[in-house]
């Protein structure tokens, strides 16, 4: 099991071809994990994309688009061990940090793709 263990869920009222599309500019993955380096270990399209990961963390990632109702369940998962860098870590702080950023790709991927839509309406 890994020190950084994060798996997150976030339903977005769009279809996964339009959720794939919005997360897939690798210019994105540089402002929402900006000290990770990132490298496509599957790019599955409309079902998600995984990578390695390198940097702080050494490990993998994964964005899995699942099709539910008329929208998709965005699953964010993070599976890595901190580099040593010096120093004690706190693992409770890391996860956190990293729970966070994945709330935020999640987040702004919704806000973007469901601007202007009423709630309860269909995705346009």
């Amino acid at each position: 099991m890994s020190s950084i263990q994060v798996a997150d869920q976030t339903f977005i009222v769009a279809s996964p071809r339009r959720v794939a599309a919005a997360i897939a500019p690798r210019g994105r993955w540089r402002r929402w994990w900006p000290d990770l380096t990132l490298e496509v270990r599957e790019d599955r399209a409309e079902k998600g994309i995984r990578w390695t990961v390198t940097g702080p963390l050494s490990g993998t990632m994964e964005v899995w688009l699942e099709p539910v109702m008329d929208g998709v369940v965005v699953h964010y998962f993070l599976h890595a061990e901190p580099v040593p860098a010096g120093g004690s870590l706190d693992l409770a702080a890391l996860n956190r940090r990293r729970r966070v950023e994945g709330k935020v790709m999640s987040f702004e991927v919704k806000k973007e793709l469901e601007a202007g839509r009423p709630a309860g309406e269909p995705p346009s």
